[in-house]
C-alpha cells in the first residue's frame, strides 16, 4: 500500500509538471503568435489633422521601421515619442483600433518667424529646426532664452503697426533687452529698452510728417523722452529734438 501511495504521488507530480510545462509552452506559442507581424499585421496607418509639410508616407515608413511586430506588439507610447521627436510635429495623438489599424492625429508646427537665421519660431515662441528657413517669414534675432520675449514684443509692435500698412521685416533684441526693428519699407527704428510701445506710437504719429519731406529715411532713433532723431539716406542730414535721457 505504501509503495502504491508513493507511485500515485509520483504520478500526480509528473502530471502536474506536464500541465505546467504545457501552459508555459502554450504561453510561449501564443506570445510568439501575437508578436508575429505576419499573423496580425498593422494593415493601415491613418493620419489626420491639417498638414502642409509633414508627409504621410515618410512618417509611416518611420513607424513601420521602428515597430516591426504585430498589431498587439505595437507600442503606442513609442510611436507617440517617435512622432513628437520629428521637428515639424507639434503634438501627436496615437490610438489603436481593432482589428488592424493605427489612427494618428497630428498638429503640425506653425512657423511665424525665423530665429537667428537658422531656426524657426512657432506660435508659442518655441524654437524648432524646420530645415530651410522660409524667405517670407520675419526675421527675429536675440540671445538664447529670449525667444518668447522677442516674439511677444514682435506681436505687440506688429499689432500697433497693422493699421499703417507697415510691417516688421527684422527685429533685434540685444542682451540688454533693447529693441531695434527694420520695417518693410527699409526704415530702421532704434527703440531702446523702455516704453517701446509708447515710442513706437510716437513714430506712427509723426511718420506722415516725415513722409511729407520727400526724403528717403535711413533710420529713426526713438530713444528720447521727447522727440526723435532722423537719419536721411541721401545727405545723412539728422533732424533731432531732445538729445538727452536716451538709452
Amino acid at each position: 500500500m505504501e509503495r502504491e501511495s508513493d507511485a500515485n504521488r509520483l504520478s500526480g507530480f509528473i502530471f502536474f509538471l506536464l500541465v505546467i510545462g504545457g501552459l508555459v509552452f502554450g504561453a510561449i506559442k501564443v506570445q510568439a503568435w501575437l508578436q508575429d507581424e505576419q499573423q496580425l499585421p498593422v494593415q493601415r496607418i491613418i493620419f489626420s489633422g491639417e498638414r502642409k509639410v509633414l508627409e504621410d508616407a515618410q512618417m509611416e515608413a518611420s513607424i513601420r521601421a521602428s515597430q516591426k511586430g504585430s498589431f498587439f506588439a505595437l507600442d503606442v507610447n513609442e510611436v507617440h515619442l517617435l512622432l513628437e521627436d520629428m521637428p515639424w510635429v507639434y503634438r501627436a495623438s496615437v490610438r489603436k483600433r481593432w482589428p488592424s489599424s493605427l489612427h494618428i492625429y497630428l498638429i503640425e508646427q506653425v512657423p511665424v518667424a525665423s530665429w537667428n537665421d537658422d531656426l524657426l519660431l512657432n506660435t508659442q515662441g518655441e524654437v524648432f529646426d524646420g530645415g530651410k528657413v522660409s524667405a517670407g517669414l520675419p526675421k527675429l534675432f536675440g540671445p538664447g532664452g529670449s525667444e518668447k520675449t522677442a516674439l511677444a514684443g514682435f506681436n505687440a509692435m506688429q499689432s500697433l503697426l497693422s493699421e499703417t500698412g507697415l510691417s516688421i521685416d527684422e527685429l533685434f533684441l540685444s542682451e540688454r533687452f533693447a529693441w531695434r526693428v527694420k520695417l518693410n519699407n527699409g526704415i530702421k527704428l532704434n527703440i531702446g529698452r523702455q516704453q517701446f510701445i509708447d515710442r513706437l506710437q510716437s513714430f506712427i504719429d509723426i511718420f506722415p510728417l516725415l513722409k511729407a519731406q520727400n526724403k528717403a529715411i535711413n533710420y529713426i532713433d526713438l530713444r528720447y523722452d521727447i522727440g526723435l532723431a532722423v537719419g536721411w539716406q541721401k545727405n545723412d542730414e539728422k533732424v533731432q529734438e531732445i538729445t538727452d535721457n536716451n538709452d
